[in-house]
């Protein structure tokens, strides 16, 4: 399942979110050639990876959403087990106030250097405890809660880094032309298709050995 930006155009609450299908897609067998149209959708405007010699997969995601919320256990641990020719990151969309500012706490762990140590429990805190995680003040709080000091996460919070890290993030997302998540993106031109999340996870697992062999 997706949640998409439409859903948002309107929306005043954080988990507003409304449920659509991923595109349809006929079941695809992993170890044959992914099929354009149907596996993946072939970007017009590929963008440049950030490691030329590595395989490149982004998933566009938000804190807020509940489909990533579902999908991210799934998505970390395909990623542990890829191998180091295969680099693996996360975006954040930005699609109203509320995901612009947990686009910006995700920034921030990633800054303070507790990305890893929080990253589950901030889903866990808006999905799970259903807290309402829609500012500084209120996520500065969570995080001191967490062990963290509320010097360092404003320091982080307000970096020119944060921001320069959310600008290209919205850059990205707009330029691959994201409009639902969670999506997969290979080597900034596949953005990958599939009927549920174990077959977006067989038609990424696919693209990956393509890109391998070109």
């Amino acid at each position: 399942m997706h949640a998409s930006r439409r859903r948002f155009l309107s929306a005043t609450a954080l988990l507003a979110i409304g449920a659509i299908p991923l595109a349809t897609a006929a079941q695809s067998n992993p170890q044959s050639n992914p099929v354009s149209g149907q596996d993946y959708i072939l970007l017009t405007s590929p963008q440049i990876k950030e490691d030329p010699k590595k395989i490149e997969v982004i998933e566009f995601f938000s804190y807020g959403c509940g489909h990533c919320n579902e999908f991210h256990p799934m998505i970390k641990a395909w990623a542990a087990k890829q191998p180091a020719e295969v680099a693996f990151r996360r975006v954040p969309v930005l699609w109203n106030a509320a995901w612009g500012n947990l686009a910006r706490l995700y920034y921030t762990l990633e800054a303070t250097g507790d990305l890893a140590k929080m990253d589950d429990a901030v889903f866990a805190a808006l999905h799970g405890q259903r807290l309402r995680l829609y500012d500084e003040k209120s996520m500065s709080e969570w995080y001191v809660r967490q062990g963290g000091e509320a010097r360092k996460f404003s320091d982080a919070f307000n970096s020119f880094g944060v921001m320069s890290k959310l600008k290209r993030a919205e850059q990205l997302g707009k330029a691959m032309g994201i409009d639902s998540v969670p999506t997969l993106v290979v080597e900034g031109k596949y953005r990958v298709q599939g009927n549920g999340f174990e077959q977006l996870l067989a038609n990424t697992d696919a693209l990956i050995a393509m890109s391998r062999k070109k």
